[in-house]
């Protein structure tokens, strides 16, 4: 039986040594609205508030095979290359956590990342606290490794790190759009990009969606992505199985209603990461981080606008 004892207080540090200078890796951690397409265990952040010093944000990530939510405040010092984060609210047996990125720049453009965390626990299961650190380790591990690849691949991050967004005005009010994007066991039937399609709602408001696409010259893409779904203004999600030359990819559905009865206005935003040691057997030898970055723009984008467009008419057909 677990009993209320005083908190008792635990630390973890996880540190990497990176071939690449302080200020790539600082843009990729200071940048927390790219975090679901860089770091694997992230899948939406929604800021609160944010100046060039603090930020307030919601964060969705899964921690032991759940998509947990919790609020974090975080404080960022460039000078230092340094940012600092606690949770405002934390979920049991978590009473409370907190933690700093530090990057130390080493000789021949080379950093150590360290990433510490700091959090307490009440009660007197001896498990729940090793179950915690098992989690940070398993995240930190994958989010300092993801780091290293992005920033060593040699390219600065605004060449690999891309988000666009497309809009639509729509006739249909923003729950009608909302619905057809959210009902994405029907889009085999409905969009012409996507040839298979299964949903299951794992926990409420929070999806899994594997899907299939071929793209205009035939070829076929498997992708598996995870959903928090928000009615009726947004919904979130992550690629989990991704197409080349795709390290990672986020995406944002948004749906607002523009008032007295003028319908509603739709927008696909999305974040991509990209492999630039993909690009050529995807794009042919001699394509480049440019070349990629048109190609997945165009592709992601087109099919995007196919489906806000029929969602704009399935929701004004169904009125």
């Amino acid at each position: 039986m677990t009993g209320s004892g005083p908190p008792r207080v635990h630390r973890t540090e996880h540190s990497l040594i990176v071939s690449a200078p302080p200020e790539r890796l600082y843009a990729l951690i200071a940048d927390a609205a790219s975090w679901p397409a860089v770091f694997g265990p992230c899948v939406h952040v929604r800021h609160l508030a944010r100046t060039d010093r603090s930020e307030r944000f919601e964060l969705w990530a899964e921690v032991n095979g759940e998509v947990r939510r919790w609020t974090s405040r975080r404080t960022l010092v460039p000078e230092r290359f340094y940012v600092g984060f606690r949770q405002e609210r934390s979920a049991p047996p978590v009473a409370s956590m907190a933690g700093a990125w530090l990057l130390r720049p080493l000789p021949g453009r080379r950093t150590e990342v360290v990433l510490r965390h700091r959090f307490t626990t009440v009660g007197d299961d001896p498990v729940a606290p090793a179950g915690v650190s098992a989690a940070l380790d398993r995240n930190s591990r994958a989010e300092l490794a993801v780091l290293a690849r992005v920033s060593e691949s040699g390219h600065p991050v605004r060449d690999v790190v891309l988000t666009f967004s497309d809009t639509i005005e729509a006739a249909c009010p923003a729950e009608a759009a909302y619905t057809f994007v959210e009902r994405a066991d029907l889009w085999a039937e409905r969009l012409p990009h996507v040839s298979r399609s299964e949903l299951t709602e794992v926990a409420p408001g929070v999806q899994e969606l594997a899907m299939e696409t071929v793209t205009p010259d035939g070829a076929a893409h498997t992708t598996r992505s995870v959903r928090v779904c928000h009615r009726p203004g947004w919904i979130a999600y992550k690629q989990r199985v991704l197409p080349k030359p795709l390290l990672g990819h986020s995406g944002l559905w948004t749906f607002e209603d523009a008032g007295a009865g003028r319908g509603a206005r739709a927008t696909a935003r999305h974040t991509v990461v990209i492999d630039a040691a993909a690009v050529p057997s995807v794009l042919g030898e001699g394509a480049t981080l440019a070349d990629a970055r048109s190609y997945v723009r165009r592709a992601l984008g087109d099919n995007s606008r196919t489906t806000l467009s029929l969602a704009a008419g399935a929701g004004t057909a169904a009125r």
